[in-house]
């Protein structure tokens, strides 16, 4: 789960394989899918966002956001195990969309070899795995707006998340005297992220030092496993929590494990405890994250207890 990015062109309709329909004037735009599935919690977020929701018509059973307007129970398809026949009867047949199969279909993990599966069938299939860094994020956002025929409106959207997290880096002040060690928990295991991950690389252009980067090695891909007695002896004055749902960890339990209480960010209460979901999406509510991220970051530089 841890290791779980110009439109409107003729040219990158095609790259993308969006089917073209041709216009009275010769050129050609992409015909817009009335049915959409979506298996990507992230997807399902910006589709909504960007005005695709009318044509989502299932998602998959991880996707909570937008709280109103997702498909209902029957709609909904276990991403981890996919199932073919699911997806081939899941659309409504119109008359303009005269076939159970969806036009599309967005995955964030090809599980169960689902997208060859599909193409095979003749469904369109586009992957978005985690991007590496926020143009990735970006460029998947304004991907959906090609493929679903709202190109101004998620070009607007990546736009507005780009500028709001750009103002939210601005917002913290240099601090070349005061260096932030920061752990960042994925579950109670101790799992962590580096500064090559998407998240890693948030919290590294705000100048925090990262005490999973020298724990990690290249088998673990970013995600390395640390032990309570690094983290104990590495001390971070920041620790964020992306488990406070999964797992129900909150910052008096976090504390409360043995020897945590003498950490730094325990005892200035510097333990910040994240919505799991938005912690490990990459679309719209990036800006939650991000605000989250850098409020705490200038809590942290501006308490005088910790820098004398």
């Amino acid at each position: 789960m841890y290791r779980s990015l110009r439109v409107g062109t003729a040219v990158l309709c095609l790259a993308l394989g969006a089917p073209l329909l041709a216009t009275g004037a010769g050129a050609s735009v992409a015909k817009a899918p009335t049915c959409v599935v979506s298996l990507s919690p992230t997807a399902t977020e910006t589709l909504y966002a960007i005005g695709a929701g009318p044509q989502v018509q299932a998602v998959d059973k991880d996707s909570n956001y937008p709280t109103k307007g997702l498909p209902p129970a029957s709609k909904r398809i276990d991403a981890l195990n996919p199932s073919v026949e699911a997806i081939l009867g899941i659309c409504k047949r119109t008359t303009t969309h005269p076939s159970t199969k969806p036009d599309l279909v967005i995955i964030s993990y090809d599980a169960n070899s689902i997208k060859e599966k599909l193409t095979a069938l003749g469904i369109k299939v586009v992957e978005q795995d985690a991007p590496a860094n926020l143009g990735g994020a970006y460029a998947q956002i304004r991907q959906l707006g090609v493929l679903t025929g709202h190109v101004v409106a998620a070009r607007k959207l990546a736009s507005s998340i780009a500028r709001t997290i750009n103002a939210d880096v601005a917002s913290v002040p240099a601090h070349p005297n005061k260096t932030i060690n920061v752990y960042y928990e994925l579950d109670p295991t101790y799992y962590s992220v580096t500064s090559s991950t998407f998240v890693g690389l948030l919290m590294k252009r705000l100048g925090l030092v990262n005490i999973a980067d020298a724990q990690s090695t290249s088998a673990d891909a970013g995600y390395p496993q640390l032990n309570a007695e690094y983290i104990v002896s590495a001390n971070p004055q920041l620790v964020f929590l992306a488990d406070t749902i999964c797992c129900q960890v909150t910052p008096a339990s976090f504390g409360a494990r043995p020897g945590f209480g003498a950490i730094s960010a325990v005892v200035h209460g510097h333990v910040i405890g994240l919505n799991d979901d938005v912690a490990s999406r990459w679309g719209p509510r990036l800006t939650v994250l991000m605000n989250q991220i850098t409020t705490a970051v200038r809590r942290t530089l501006a308490d005088t207890s910790l820098w004398g």
